[in-house]
């Protein structure tokens, strides 16, 4: 893989274009968006980088094998056809995950049943052994994708999510997706040097991946191994140089980054996380209910936040959403503040109209993330018209 070969990012719904303009800053070619993934192009080079930098995407998949399946047996047969062993041999361990989208294919575990058994099947009759399975930690990890009748195999380049960046250990009740935390923080257009706070910031994502973004630290730099790691073709020596091209991109930070929660467990596991990240000096917590809080001066402040949604609170959800507005507005003019939420009942007692609302999921519930802009000494809020996207 020392040419440029063509790659796909996988990502959560409505980042495709910060994703997009990810990969373009990176360096990546051909650069084309489809639902919930970016294709591009690269070579092994810029594999390690897109994985090691890339904030809003979840894998990197490198397609090797498109077919047309119009069956079970034609599926079998496309697997066993492949010559799997220009990637592998029978030593090694595969796992295999599918994706399935139609009529013809309904369910992804019997997919990957089917090509991991037409897999087997081709070396034991080559070599008489077969790979064995390893579903935790395989040399190999095969992405089957069936839409319809046309089904591509990948390579899974990532192993894991990269979501899981490494840093955290400890987590409160429903923690926030570390890559939709980054694409939260990006949608929300923070400029970098507004001094940034999460007032219900449970276990420190927000403020983690703020702090990453803020001072240019690769996403994924605290993270244990990559997929790519176990290939036949993987070259240490370029990877540690990407690296160290990536390190030395890193700069100051140039506001501030606050947190607060009043929860006391919340608050010393957001502390341990920032510690994992090595970000202790980028990011100050506080024990603190928000809504007990002033801004303290006139100067400019962004806020990003996942307040509860309901399941994971104890007392009134809309009494606390209320809350939440009187004191914005009250207490932080001069504020751009953006929430998260599945709550759209809740979301009404806010009791200011949102000049933003823009449609996400956090895990499989429908959200919105919501944009107050709050003005000093006025209620221009009231007057804006509200964008939903």
């Amino acid at each position: 893989m020392s040419a440029n070969f063509k790659m796909l990012a996988k990502t959560f719904f409505g980042f495709e274009d910060l994703l997009e303009q990810e990969l373009k800053q990176l360096g990546a070619q051909d650069v084309e968006k489809g639902n919930r993934v970016v294709h591009f192009k690269g070579d092994k080079g810029f594999l390690y980088k897109a994985n090691l930098s890339l904030r809003t995407a979840l894998k990197i998949l490198v397609p090797i094998h498109s077919c047309q399946v119009k069956s079970e047996q034609a599926l079998y047969q496309a697997a066993y056809d492949f010559p799997w062993n220009t990637y592998f041999s029978s030593n090694e361990t595969i796992a295999i995950d599918s994706v399935v989208f139609g009529e013809i294919f309904t369910h992804s575990l019997y997919v990957s049943q089917k090509v991991k058994d037409a897999i087997a099947d081709q070396f034991r009759t080559a070599t008489g052994i077969r790979p064995s399975v390893d579903l935790k930690h395989p040399d190999v990890r095969i992405n089957v994708h069936i839409d319809r009748d046309q089904c591509t195999f990948s390579l899974d380049s990532s192993g894991a999510s990269l979501h899981h960046r490494g840093y955290r250990t400890a987590t409160n009740i429903a923690p926030l997706n570390e890559v939709l935390a980054a694409g939260l923080i990006q949608l929300s257009a923070w400029d970098l040097r507004t001094d940034f706070l999460d007032p219900m910031c449970g276990s420190g994502t927000i403020l983690i991946e703020a702090a990453m973004l803020s001072c240019n630290i690769p996403a994924n730099i605290n993270r244990k191994e990559f997929a790519f790691e176990k290939w036949s073709d993987w070259d240490e020596e370029l990877y540690l140089t990407i690296e160290e091209a990536q390190l030395n991109k890193i700069q100051g930070l140039a506001g501030s980054i606050t947190g607060f929660d009043k929860a006391p467990s919340a608050v010393e596991k957001a502390k341990e996380n920032i510690r994992n990240a090595n970000l202790e000096e980028f990011i100050s917590i506080d024990k603190d209910n928000f809504f007990y809080t002033k801004k303290g001066d006139d100067s400019p402040l962004h806020i990003v936040t996942n307040p509860p949604y309901g399941e994971r609170l104890e007392g009134d959800i809309n009494e606390l959403y209320k809350n939440f507005g009187d004191t914005l507005k009250q207490e932080y003019t001069n504020a751009q503040a953006w929430m998260i939420t599945s709550n759209l009942e809740a979301m009404k007692h806010v009791g200011l109209r949102p000049s933003r609302k823009i449609k996400l999921f956090n895990g499989k519930l429908e959200s919105k993330f919501l944009h107050y802009s709050i003005y000093p000494g006025t209620k221009k809020i009231h007057k804006l018209n509200s964008i939903e996207e």
